[in-house]
């Protein structure tokens, strides 16, 4: 029987929630850090889909 193959995003997240649970980090932080990463990944989203000439 194949095993079904989840998407990456869900991979992704499920390795992140992982590590963010096991190094005890006060929930708190971690999502002011979560907004931090967002807004950086924002930003590079943002040049891919409009790269200066």
């Amino acid at each position: 029987m194949a095993q079904e193959q989840e998407p990456v995003e869900i991979t992704l997240a499920v390795d992140l929630i992982y590590l963010l649970e096991t190094s005890e980090i006060d929930p708190r932080t971690v999502l002011t850090a979560l907004k931090i990463v967002e807004r950086d990944f924002i930003k590079k989203v943002d040049a891919l889909d409009n790269p200066q000439q």
